[in-house]
């Protein structure tokens, strides 16, 4: 299991450039056995991918510490993969995910990467997240996480 701690920053308001961090942890973790593995069968064999999820803790407060709630100021988390872990601001996310699961109004703290289409077996990639503010604006890209099913 692969643990990081990322500290990211979205802008609060554009008027102001006011930047709040979004203390993120981010694990990735393989659930096995857990069925359901995903539809992706990338690799060409028509193989399901195995499970692998991406679990984070929400962000809780703003850099000038008053509090944040995930469920009320944060729209959704976009997860960008790639085999090279560059990402920048003209990345399109592989995946978007709402901040809160809108059938059991739960905060969303995981998301099983073996459900992106593009992925295949024996591949190594990199997967990085971002935090979308109800605002539309978005945090910085937390640090990257290697993967491979």
């Amino acid at each position: 299991m692969l643990l990081l701690d990322a500290m990211t920053r979205i802008v609060a308001h554009p008027r102001t450039r006011r930047t709040v961090s979004l203390a993120m942890m981010i694990v990735l973790g393989i659930l096995a056995g857990c069925g359901g593995g995903g539809s992706s069968s990338g690799d060409g064999g028509g193989t399901p991918l195995p499970a692998k999820i991406l679990s984070w803790a929400p962000p809780v407060s703003y850099t000038d510490s008053t509090s944040l709630d995930p469920r009320t100021d944060l729209q959704e988390y976009e997860i960008y993969v790639s085999e090279s872990g560059s990402f920048s601001e003209s990345s399109t996310p592989s995946a978007v995910v709402r901040a809160v699961d809108t059938s059991t109004h739960t905060l969303t703290t995981s998301f099983n990467l073996a459900n992106i289409g593009h992925l295949s077996m024996g591949v190594v990639y990199r997967v990085s997240m971002r935090a979308v503010a109800v605002t539309g604006n978005k945090s910085g890209f937390s640090p990257s996480a290697s993967f491979s099913f």
